[in-house]
């Protein structure tokens, strides 16, 4: 099982089951996203996704026809992304669990707008 929560401690989630893999997506939503070259991501079945504490605070943005991006509203931490094709699976932020996650990212994502500042493997 995978516990995470959002900077100012307001919303807290668990997702249960396997990870079936993790992923950097480099896309240019995801670095808008999160201010950052890449979102980092666990790729958990959506059954098992639940919003322990701050429910209210979870606000979504539909950031294109195929996906919305849940944040605390409070904080703005970035805690899931979920596709609309796909509802049986969802995204969440690895930067957001607690422990860290420490499973290996098996996958990137929209490498050809990775950004060149970013190092190198």
């Amino acid at each position: 099982m995978l516990r995470g929560s959002c900077l100012c401690g307001g919303v807290a989630y668990r997702a249960e089951g396997p990870v079936h893999h993790a992923s950097h997506c480099y896309c240019t939503m995801c670095q808008k996203q999160h201010g950052a070259g890449a979102g980092s991501y666990a790729n958990v079945g959506s059954a098992g996704f639940a919003i322990e504490r701050g429910a209210e605070l979870v606000v979504e943005y539909a950031s294109s026809g195929q996906g919305r991006r849940g944040f605390c509203r409070v904080c703005g931490s970035t805690l899931f992304w979920r596709s609309t094709a796909s509802p049986e699976s969802i995204a969440v932020t690895l930067g957001t669990l607690e422990p860290p996650y420490d499973g290996p990212v098996e996958r990137e994502l929209f490498t050809e707008t990775k950004p060149a500042w970013l190092p190198v493997k």
